[in-house]
């Protein structure tokens, strides 16, 4: 890999570079690629490489747009290639035509990509962080207000909490979607922990935990009903604590749906094909 950045050893010759790829494209990319996918390259994006053949059978490249050249480099260190880094010196263009690259389209393009072979930070760890934080908070808000300061969170709270959750873990099972059609595609390398967790969480497992929880919201809707029953279907003395029962009972029937639907759909990504090669589901 060439490394026109100074970072990498590189050097960048008066306006060779314009100051937005110089200065917040190519570094942005850079530092992304590395946090994402610990890649050792300085300059993510600098078009002079050179790989033997059997590197490049390796990495088995999929992408046909300019995905390619960013493929490229998170395939290499993905599957462990050795990756030398040369430090080089970018010039002016002397060529007469302007550059046919749109900086701000190609380089979402890029970043959208990195995103998209990385579900790990695009929906895991966000997912993971929603989810327990909506959970924390609905279980406290279910027994009692929580005070902070002059504030006091109640059952409006507990709604947003409630949805917090639902949210994470939709986004957790975007993950483990993204994931196996990645591999699937041959867009991603193998993942061995990826398919412990698959073979021990299987189709029927996440059904039975999604009907579990999707029983426990209807018991807590006809425990509602129940309290709404004892006044004749009339006037609540308190409202509040109904809704703390029909927030929490609103949520766990829709992730047990969510639950029951997901593991379907995983199961589906996972079907084996002549050509489609998913890990175990």
């Amino acid at each position: 890999m060439g490394c026109r950045l100074p970072s990498g050893g590189g050097t960048i010759r008066p306006g060779a570079m314009p100051w937005k790829n110089r200065w917040i494209g190519n570094p942005v990319l850079t530092f992304i690629g590395r946090f994402f996918f610990k890649c050792p390259a300085h300059d993510f994006h600098c078009g002079l490489r050179g790989y033997t053949r059997e590197s490049f059978e390796t990495m088995d490249l999929q992408t046909t747009g300019m995905e390619f050249a960013t493929e490229m480099v998170i395939k290499a260190t993905l599957k462990g290639l050795k990756m030398t880094e040369v430090p080089v010196t970018l010039s002016k263009d002397g060529r007469s035509r302007p550059p046919h690259l749109k900086p701000w389209r190609d380089g979402w393009r890029h970043l959208r990509f990195m995103l998209l072979f990385s579900p790990r930070w695009l929906f895991l760890i966000p997912g993971i962080l929603l989810f327990a934080l909506g959970a924390c908070l609905s279980v406290a808000l279910c027994v009692q207000d929580i005070q902070v300061g002059s504030i006091t969170l109640n059952v409006g709270t507990l709604a947003v909490s409630c949805m917090t959750a639902i949210v994470g873990f939709q986004l957790v099972a975007f993950a483990f979607f993204t994931k196996v059609f990645a591999i699937a595609e041959g867009l991603l390398p193998e993942d061995p922990k990826l398919t412990n967790v698959l073979k021990f969480f299987t189709l029927e497992k996440g059904i039975l935990v999604s009907l579990a929880v999707f029983l426990a919201g209807i018991i807590l809707l006809g425990r509602a009903m129940w309290s709404w029953g004892q006044v004749h279907f009339g006037l609540l003395p308190s409202m509040e604590d109904n809704l703390r029962r029909l927030i929490p009972a609103a949520a766990l029937v829709v992730l047990g749906i969510q639950g029951i639907f997901s593991s379907f759909f995983m199961s589906a990504l996972g079907l084996k094909t002549k050509t489609r090669k998913p890990p175990a589901v």
